[in-house]
């Protein structure tokens, strides 16, 4: 999470609202399932 806040100059708890409130609207339980749709969805980075 650190990368995150120096990437974006934002504290974290700003990050952690932010990761909260997504989670929230798409009726996801953790970071995980985030992770598994953003994938999904093409969303991802480099595939190794």
């Amino acid at each position: 999470m650190v990368l995150i806040t120096q990437a974006l100059y934002i504290s974290e708890k700003t990050v952690k609202n932010n990761i909260t409130n997504i989670l929230s609207r798409l009726n996801l339980r953790d970071r995980t399932q985030l992770a598994i749709i953003a994938l999904q969805q093409g969303l991802g980075g480099k595939q190794l």
